[in-house]
């Protein structure tokens, strides 16, 4: 018999370099790692590398082989993790021997994914969530840092939780609710420190279904904040002919736009033709008759002339919906916001500018930064507004309206979202749903 040194293995009959070969088309051995953690440990990892964004990643190739036992659990591993990996990464640290050393990404993930398991989902045997820890670890390649995730995680295992102390620091409850210290030190400063505790509280709770609207309602599947901002629009102008919604995809409130106002001439536009031709298809399913047109709204062209209403909900930050797309506070630079404003103002200016007299513009963001919000409307429309050209209609009536016609459900708080004429609905604080911003404008000449 031919032996291989290497390998340990003999081969009957057959050469030594016959052996080899066949060795290198083995079969590899079968993974130990559950398939919902496997395709939860890579989707963190494409995340963590800025290639690919949770939601597209759990509804794409990863997750389509999986039953759906498997795909909830991948779901809820990606999305617990990202949301508590500021805590996660703090209760690891401890246990690190060079606690400030910069871990390979693999073995990051690995180490989130079991902390996640052992400190928050009870369900899961603290075996099952160390032992597969370990494994994506060692299939990763990182077979020199498994020992150390093996033991790391059993130290987390063995020590006693802690909760709240009575007296917290903003840094303190900051890292324990997982979110980065120079956003919540804004909100504690914009709303103060309760709402701001309620804020980080809320952002790290699956997105539910909302209650501030009537239950018998059949409007499209969307947020309960987002949905407030398109039927604010709509009541601000229910007799509007011509209506744009300027930054229209993914089309949740365009699609609100076309139930409430069946008589307006509605445009739909988008920059991105993949998003616009998705909303015209979710559009026509619903037998609307709207026009999509891809179109970047700062410069559209003259022949579309001036409309009645605007929607203007423009891209922003996404501070105010952080629960559900988590990762925003992990990529999410305090500079970024000024970037956001420039373009945000570009996009106002222009769109105001298209209002009919008469007519109304509504500003929207689902951002919690005042650079975004009242900043942007006070540099684009401050002037016009002092000089009686505008003027700001309170959404507080607004409000109150839809919830006389039903459309709210009748132990809708409007007091909870409308501050200082504006809409404004903060994660936990008398709301259910997303952060956003919304201000009202009139043309008045």
């Amino acid at each position: 018999m031919a032996d291989d040194a290497a390998s340990g293995r003999k081969f009957s009959g057959i050469s030594r370099r016959e052996g080899l070969a066949r060795i290198g088309r083995a079969a590899p051995l079968p993974s130990k790692v559950s398939a919902a953690r496997k395709a939860a440990f890579e989707i963190l990892q494409l995340v963590a590398e800025g290639r690919g964004h949770s939601d597209d990643l759990l509804h794409g190739r990863l997750l389509r082989p999986l039953s759906n036992a498997d795909k909830n659990l991948a779901t809820t591993l990606v999305m617990g993790v990202l949301r508590w990996q500021i805590a996660l990464d703090a209760s690891i640290r401890p246990w690190l021997a060079r606690p400030d050393a910069k871990l390979a990404q693999p073995v990051a993930v690995a180490l989130r994914m079991g902390a996640f398991q052992l400190l928050h989902l009870d369900r899961i045997p603290p075996h099952a969530a160390l032992s597969e820890s370990v494994e994506l670890a060692r299939e990763a390649g990182q077979i020199h840092a498994a020992g150390m995730v093996n033991a790391v995680l059993r130290k987390i295992a063995a020590a006693p939780k802690s909760g709240p102390k009575l007296v917290e620091t903003t840094a303190a409850f900051t890292e324990r609710l997982g979110h980065p210290l120079w956003l919540v030190e804004r909100w504690v400063t914009a709303f103060g420190r309760s709402a701001a505790v309620k804020i980080c509280e809320a952002d790290q709770r699956e997105p539910g279904v909302g209650t501030f609207f009537a239950a018998a309602d059949d409007a499209p599947v969307m947020d309960d904040g987002s949905r407030l901002v398109a039927e604010l629009a709509a009541a601000s102008a229910p007799t509007a002919a011509r209506v744009w919604d300027c930054c229209a995809a993914p089309g949740g409130k365009t699609q609100v736009l076309a139930r409430r106002l069946p008589q307006a001439e509605l445009l739909a536009t988008d920059v991105s033709a993949r998003r616009l031709k998705a909303l015209a298809e979710r559009l026509a399913e619903a037998g609307s008759a709207a026009r999509t047109v891809e179109a970047d709204a700062v410069a559209l062209p003259a022949e579309f002339g001036s409309f009645d209403l605007i929607l203007c909900d423009v891209p922003c930050s996404g501070t105010g919906t952080l629960a559900r797309n988590p990762e925003i506070r992990h990529t999410l630079e305090e500079s970024e916001l000024l970037r956001q404003s420039k373009r945000q103002r570009e996009i106002l200016a222009a769109a105001a500018r298209r209002m009919t007299i008469g007519g109304r513009l509504v500003y929207s963001t689902c951002s919690l930064e005042a650079e975004e919000n009242e900043r942007v409307v006070d540099g684009v429309l401050g002037k016009r507004l002092r000089d009686g050209e505008l003027r700001q209609v309170d959404a507080g009536p607004l409000l109150e309206r839809l919830r006389e016609e039903r459309v709210l459900a009748e132990t809708a708080d409007v007091s909870a979202v409308s501050r200082n004429g504006v809409l404004r609905t903060l994660p936990g604080n008398g709301f259910d749903g997303d952060g956003f911003f919304a201000a009202v404008f009139e043309r008045l000449s």
